[in-house]
């Protein structure tokens, strides 16, 4: 019985350990032949704060996504496909939008085969957004979960 890993989900909110968590997924989709879609939280919503820039935020986006493949062979050399997007990890219009249901809502729409989430101690970055979500993604999650 093989494994199909065709699209691989990496939740990231611009930590050390979301940086680490794209470099294990480029490792696994090195593997498998997968592409990997980068989804970069972000606390609120643009068009619901005025202090948000949406270019800032692109450029940050753009920034972490270059430092945290920079060097990577597999996606230097085109091995292994990487796409980005931006999501509002909460939102003040709905109460249910929360960083968990942002990261399965997008591995659902994306069709992923497999999530990797950075695992993050609230402790040691208190500041980290997906820190609490990071579990309760590996608990409802339909998809495969990689925790690292």
């Amino acid at each position: 019985m093989s494994v199909e890993i065709e699209t691989i989900l990496v939740p990231v909110d611009g930590t050390p350990a979301a940086s680490r968590a794209v470099e294990y997924a480029v490792a696994v989709a090195a593997a498998y032949g997968a592409e990997i879609h980068v989804l970069h939280l972000v606390e609120e919503d643009p068009r619901e704060d005025p202090d948000l820039v949406p270019s800032e935020i692109a450029t940050e986006q753009a920034e972490f996504l270059a430092a945290a493949t920079g060097g990577l062979q597999a996606v230097e050399d085109g091995t292994v496909y990487v796409t980005a997007s931006t999501a509002a990890g909460f939102s003040q219009r709905s109460l249910a939008r929360s960083p968990v249901s942002v990261v399965l809502d997008a591995a659902t729409d994306i069709s992923a085969d497999l999530i990797v989430v950075p695992r993050e101690s609230v402790r040691e970055d208190p500041t980290a957004l997906l820190a609490k979500a990071a579990e309760h993604v590996l608990s409802h999650a339909s998809q495969p979960v990689l925790s690292v």
